[in-house]
């Protein structure tokens, strides 16, 4: 007896919130905020971009729509990696 090939991997990451100060992300019954203050890739964009994330591997994120990916550690502690995007408009 044989197994069928497995599928495509659906993603575990949902945006479950947005608000006036960032979004927050639910990945494995986790919650992690994503403040726009220091992930200023997010704000103004598109409600179907900023919702359209991926678990491209566990812990990391990906936004295809903005090319933006992040790892829980960098959401968890953006201080650990100072330098941040600079606005190009």
């Amino acid at each position: 007896m044989s197994s069928l090939a497995h599928g495509k991997n659906t993603s575990a990451v949902e945006v479950t919130n947005i608000s006036f100060h960032g979004l927050w992300i639910l990945a494995h019954g986790k919650e992690l905020f994503i403040p726009y203050d220091q992930f200023p890739w997010f704000k103004d964009q598109k409600l179907s971009s900023v919702l359209k994330v991926e678990e491209v591997s566990p812990g990391h994120f990906y936004w295809p729509d903005l090319d933006v990916d992040l790892t829980e550690e960098i959401i968890e502690h953006p201080e650990r990696f100072p330098l941040s995007a600079k606005s190009t408009s």
